[in-house]
């Protein structure tokens, strides 16, 4: 069921600043002009958010090569994304928003059954095999990501709602919006 404080595709993506792992804070309205990912994840010790963080990383110079600017929002304090995810050394800005404002003007929800959900379950253990294992939790346990791909002119093109907590938009997705978007 959509939650009525969803960003619509074709409005506005909502501006913000936020604090950054290991750089200056970051602002979306002065990203204006380039493509932005806006991906948004649970707390910096969540395997799941790791596993797909790394999978990001991986991508990262395809992204940058078509100018796609990635941001990704966790719901940690600055000093535990630099303990958990520091290490990996992200190419793109990683934001703190540990109040969760930003997750509340997204629309983002929580829900005990995203938690629990079987699709969840497995990712679970996709992540503990590659090495990531849970850790200490920031903010709401139940917490569920989203993404959204804003255009040049700061309009949402994509609005992705995960449905467990381990649900980001496919990378199927992105290529489609890099595509429509050059």
């Amino acid at each position: 069921m959509a939650n009525a404080n969803q960003i619509a595709v074709g409005t506005p993506a909502p501006d913000f600043t936020l604090p950054a792992l290991g750089r200056a804070d970051a602002t979306l309205s002065k990203l204006r002009g380039q493509r932005v990912w806006l991906a948004f994840f649970r707390y910096a010790g969540c395997p799941l958010c790791n596993l797909r963080i790394s999978q990001i990383i991986a991508k990262a110079k395809h992204y940058e090569e078509n100018s796609l600017a990635i941001l990704g929002v966790f719901q940690s304090p600055l000093g535990r994304l630099e303990q958990y995810l520091g290490p990996a050394n992200p190419p793109f800005p990683l934001l703190s928003d540990p109040e969760e404002k930003l997750y509340q003007a997204y629309g983002l929800e929580t829900s005990l059954a995203g938690l629990v959900a079987p699709a969840a379950v497995g990712k679970l253990f996709q992540a503990m095999a590659a090495g990531f294992f849970p850790r200490a939790t920031d903010g709401s346990k139940t917490r569920i990501p989203g993404d959204f791909l804003i255009d040049e002119n700061g309009i949402v093109a994509d609005a992705f709602y995960g449905a467990d907590i381990g649900d980001h938009i496919p990378f199927e997705r992105v290529e489609h919006f890099l595509a429509q978007h050059r």
